[in-house]
């Protein structure tokens, strides 16, 4: 495994944890939303002092980048606001059950289309048999 593999899996191992905490943290406050808010502060700072510690070149460059591409942010949000109001309901592992089975459709769709400069890698018959067996993966570890 590669150094850019090791690191995706590590946030993926966050994935769940990030899910958990904020949950606690959102049934702690007794609100979700500002639960959400916290994360959002504490990620924020940790960002930009990255960014301030790596080259803030970039930060220039933001005003002439096509508007669209902002939209990630909405994605971040609604999934941390969901993830805070729903994982206490419904469980850390079934939340994150219909997010993986949400990233795998989603995922499978952009490569196949090359949707937002991703490289193009259309849904074969192996590729869509693959990303069936991970599907029903990850449905049997919710039903063991």
């Amino acid at each position: 495994m590669g150094g850019s593999q090791f690191v995706m899996l590590l946030a993926g191992i966050g994935i769940p944890m990030l899910a958990a905490l904020n949950a606690a943290l959102g049934r702690h406050v007794g609100s979700p939303a500002a639960a959400a808010t916290v994360l959002f502060v504490v990620a924020l700072t940790i960002a930009f002092v990255t960014a301030l510690m790596t080259g803030s070149a970039g930060f220039a460059k933001l005003v002439t980048a096509p508007k669209h591409l902002f939209l990630g942010g909405t994605f971040v949000a609604f999934y941390v606001l969901s993830v805070t109001w729903i994982a206490p309901k419904i469980g850390v592992g079934n939340a994150v059950f219909f997010v993986l089975i949400g990233q795998l459709i989603s995922a499978a769709i952009i490569d196949h289309f090359g949707l937002f400069g991703a490289n193009q890698t259309p849904i074969s018959l192996t590729r869509g048999v693959g990303l069936a067996i991970m599907a029903l993966g990850v449905f049997v570890t919710q039903k063991v």
